[in-house]
């Protein structure tokens, strides 16, 4: 490569966990709130020296990044004000309970029925709860989980029902199933 008069890349070293602590309270600060994805994904837009949204996520879900700002306002003078937000929010402890592990290490995931109006959902997700609410802000009728199957291949699972009913299919993930169908589903736990 330096033959042919190009530079060798150099591989971008990962930032400190107190940079992206202090970079996050600084957001806070300035929205006088916890942001939300498409609010550090804004920031990382306009300011070249704020981290992707994706880098935040080495902390875990919201409640696991909560406690390492206290702990990081903890030690650091005049940051009551970010430390009275952090115990102001609630945690959710659905966060610790999604995501099972298999006893070999390999993470599980869901295959859901979800039912609004007459009509049923079969989805994946690693988490439920997360992707129930997120759901339920998208619909304009009440959404309720019918049922869930742990799998440690979502994707292939999800594929496979949506196979089986594909003849009562009403729009992409969508489906108008039978109460057979329904049994058929809640009778797996696992697959």
């Amino acid at each position: 490569m330096r033959e042919a008069g190009f530079e060798a890349n150099t591989l971008v070293e990962a930032y400190e966990s107190d940079f992206l602590l202090e970079k996050y309270v600084e957001l806070i600060r300035e929205l006088g709130r916890f942001p939300v994805q498409a609010e550090l994904q804004m920031k990382a837009r306009r300011d070249r020296t704020f981290p992707s949204h994706n880098t935040f996520r080495r902390f875990g879900g919201k409640s696991a990044l909560i406690k390492r700002l206290k702990v990081y306002c903890d030690g650091h003078p005049g940051y009551d004000d970010v430390m009275q937000m952090c115990t102001s929010v609630p945690v959710d402890t659905s966060e610790q309970q999604e995501s099972p592990k298999h006893g070999d290490g390999v993470v599980l995931g869901y295959v859901y029925l979800a039912k609004s109006g007459r009509y049923l959902k079969i989805g994946q997700t690693n988490a439920v709860g997360r992707r129930e609410r997120e759901l339920v802000i998208q619909l304009p009728e009440k959404l309720s989980i019918v049922h869930k199957i742990i799998t440690d291949d979502p994707v292939g699972i999800e594929r496979y029902w949506h196979k089986r009913f594909e003849a009562k299919r009403a729009n992409e993930e969508w489906f108008a199933l039978s109460s057979d169908d329904v049994a058929a589903f809640r009778r797996r736990k696992t697959m």
